[in-house]
C-alpha cells in the first residue's frame, strides 16, 4: 500500500493530461504467446476486451455473404467462433495464425463446426489468387512485421469485389484498463519499463499511417471508424493476471528478476482497484475497425 500512495499522483497526472508514451522498436518475443500464455489469454483476455469486437466483426462479415473466409491471426479463435456462429454451415472459413501454440488452444477450445486450422504467414499466404470473398483479422495486424506486404498478399487472395476487414488497438491512453497497469507498471519497473503492450497492440493506432499502408498496398477503396465498448470484469485482479500473464508482457516483466511477476500482478491489481474500485469494474476500450475493398 505505500507503492500505491507514492503511485497515485503520478496516475492521476498522467490520466489528466492525457499522457501518452511513445512507442519503441518492436522486440523479437512481440510475437511469442508460448507456455501457458494462450491458456491465459483465453480465459482471461477474450472475455474482457476481445468478445464485443468479434462479435462486431462477424456480423460485418456476414453482410457480404460470403461463400470462402480466410482469418489471418486467429489466436485462440475469438473471431472464430463467432464467425462460425453466424455464418451458415456452408461457407468455408480457414482460420490461420503463425503462431502455432495459439493455434493449439483455439482448437482445444473448438467451434461448433469444423473450420480448416493453418500455421500460416501473413506475408506469404499459401493460397492461390483469387480465393477469399473475405480476408479478415482481429487484433493481429500490428504483430504483421511487414503491414504493407500483408495487405497486398490480403488482396492477391481476395476475388474482384472481395473486402479485406480487421480490427487495430487504438492508442493506449483511451483504453483505460491496460493504460492503468501500463503505467504502474512504468513505476514498479522505472529503470527498464515494459513497453510490450505501448508498441506491440497498441502501436499501430496512427489512422493516417493505416489508411497510407493500404494505399501502397493496392486498396484505396476503404472505411476506418472507431469502435467503443465497455469493457468488464469481476475483479480488479482478473484484468491483472489476463495483461501480465496473458501476453509477451509477461517475458519482459519476467526479466526484471524472479518475483518480478507476483510483483507486477499485485501492482497492477491495485492500480486498477484504485482507479475502478473492487469490483465488478468497468473501463472503455477503443479500436479501429477497417473494411477495404479488393
Amino acid at each position: 500500500m505505500v507503492f500505491l500512495v507514492a503511485m497515485s499522483p503520478w496516475i492521476l497526472f498522467s490520466l489528466a493530461k492525457g499522457y501518452s508514451v511513445s512507442t519503441t522498436t518492436p522486440s523479437a518475443d512481440d510475437g511469442k504467446f508460448a507456455g501457458s500464455i494462450p491458456q491465459i489469454y483465453e480465459r482471461y483476455l477474450v472475455p474482457l476486451i476481445f468478445e464485443p469486437y468479434a462479435r462486431e466483426i462477424s456480423r460485418q462479415v456476414e453482410d457480404f455473404r460470403p461463400a470462402k473466409v480466410l482469418e489471418l491471426a486467429a489466436g485462440t479463435g475469438a473471431l472464430t467462433r463467432e464467425l462460425v456462429k453466424r455464418l451458415p454451415s456452408e461457407v468455408s472459413i480457414i482460420a490461420t495464425d503463425l503462431n502455432q501454440p495459439m493455434l493449439d488452444q483455439a482448437m482445444t477450445v473448438g467451434t461448433l463446426r469444423p473450420v480448416e486450422w493453418r500455421q500460416t504467414d501473413a506475408t506469404a499466404l499459401p493460397f492461390p489468387d483469387h480465393s477469399f470473398d473475405i480476408v479478415v483479422c482481429q487484433f493481429g495486424v500490428m504483430f504483421f512485421r511487414n503491414k504493407i506486404k500483408a495487405f497486398a498478399e490480403a488482396k492477391r487472395v481476395l476475388r474482384p469485389g472481395g473486402h479485406l476487414i480487421f480490427s487495430t488497438w487504438d492508442h493506449i491512453e483511451k483504453n483505460d484498463m491496460i493504460w492503468t497497469v501500463s503505467r504502474a507498471l512504468d513505476v514498479l519497473f522505472a529503470d527498464s519499463p515494459p513497453r510490450f503492450m505501448d508498441r506491440g497492440p497498441h502501436g499501430y493506432a496512427d489512422k493516417d499511417m493505416i489508411a497510407s499502408d493500404l494505399d501502397r498496398a493496392g486498396l484505396p477503396d476503404k472505411s476506418i471508424h472507431i469502435s467503443a465498448y465497455s469493457s468488464q470484469a469481476a475483479t480488479p485482479r482478473q484484468p491483472a493476471i489476463g495483461y501480465c500473464h496473458g501476453s509477451p508482457l509477461r517475458l519482459e516483466i519476467e526479466a526484471q528478476g524472479p518475483t518480478a511477476l507476483t510483483e507486477a500482478t499485485e501492482v497492477a491489481a491495485a492500480a486498477l482497484e484504485e482507479r475502478f474500485g473492487p469490483g465488478p469494474i468497468a473501463g472503455r476500450v477503443h479500436a479501429y475497425v477497417v473494411v477495404a475493398s479488393a
